[in-house]
């Protein structure tokens, strides 16, 4: 069967963590970053346009790219010349898992491109080398709510239903934090009695998910892993999640490294929900986007151009 010359992948935000799911938890969300590729005899371009494209590289060192040429290096195959033109839907280093985006996208590029291309599951752990851990880049790929469990080239991918009366708010702030920023807060060490609040609240968080559960929901999104360490790079963090917990949402935690606010209601509250964190941070001075998002389920898709 042919090939087409030029190709579309289109790839999900994704909300990573999700409280005490720290680097092993996340689900994709209906907000897409899709990059276009075309085949060409020409020198490799770049080009941009959408939501703060002016912030995204348009030399061959920009995460795309250097996740397309990755696949080449470990596959040991030529890489060829392509034209990229980038659609950026999902704000950059705000904890929605724009890099991820970035490393799925450039994978599945090279790979359907490649005279010898690798399984999904070769692009899965590929795709973890890169990113270092696989909480954004396996629901990117997969789509839905994933837990991911293992290490090196073992790892399962397990699927966590959520139920469909849960709404995803998320609310982007207009200020950015690197994750470098979010990780060097951490600290090197915990002890065991907050890595056991944490383990049985991640065990409560999946059937909380599932049920759709509130009261469940709002005792298994804390942590003490690492939001309570990074709330501080986030200014009104506290305000916003109070906001939160008035206007009947069941809990809020830190999207990924931040500093997007993630809160979990039904969705029969969730336009209450997005203005309550909309005007909480208004009153401290941050202007937010903030978007009642759906899971997306699908993950990844390649389309023919």
């Amino acid at each position: 069967m042919s090939k087409s010359n030029s190709i579309s992948v289109k790839v999900p935000a994704t909300t990573a963590n999700i409280g005490p799911g720290f680097d092993c938890l996340g689900a994709a969300v209906s907000l897409y970053n899709e990059f276009e590729f075309s085949l060409t005899q020409e020198k490799t371009s770049f080009t941009v346009s959408g939501i703060e494209g002016e912030k995204i590289s348009l030399t061959e060192d920009n995460l795309l790219y250097q996740s397309f040429l990755k696949f080449y290096a470990q596959t040991g195959q030529e890489i060829p010349s392509v034209k990229i033109n980038i659609k950026v839907g999902v704000p950059l280093a705000r904890g929605l898992g724009s890099s991820a985006t970035a490393i799925v996208g450039g994978l599945l590029g090279a790979n359907y491109f490649a005279p010898q291309p690798l399984s999904n599951r070769e692009l899965m752990n590929l795709a973890i080398a890169i990113e270092g851990h696989p909480d954004n880049v396996i629901p990117a790929f997969m789509g839905n709510c994933i837990l991911s469990v293992g290490e090196g080239e073992n790892w399962n991918f397990v699927p966590v239903n959520c139920n469909p009366d849960i709404a995803f708010v998320l609310a982007i702030p207009d200020f950015e934090l690197s994750t470098e920023e979010a990780r060097a807060v951490l600290p090197a060490s915990l002890s065991y009695g907050d890595a056991v609040f944490n383990i049985a609240r991640l065990g409560l968080l999946i059937r909380a998910l599932d049920t759709g559960n509130g009261h469940w929901l709002w005792q298994a999104l804390d942590d003490k892993l690492h939001q309570p360490y990074r709330s501080g790079l986030i200014k009104g963090y506290e305000e916003v999640k109070q906001a939160v917990l008035r206007s009947g949402g069941y809990g809020m935690v830190i999207s990924g490294a931040g500093p997007t606010l993630l809160a979990l209601c039904s969705q029969s509250d969730s336009v209450e929900v997005s203005e309550a964190m909309k005007c909480a941070w208004q009153n401290v001075g941050i202007i937010p986007m903030v978007r009642s998002l759906f899971l997306d389920r699908e993950g990844a898709k390649i389309s023919e151009n």
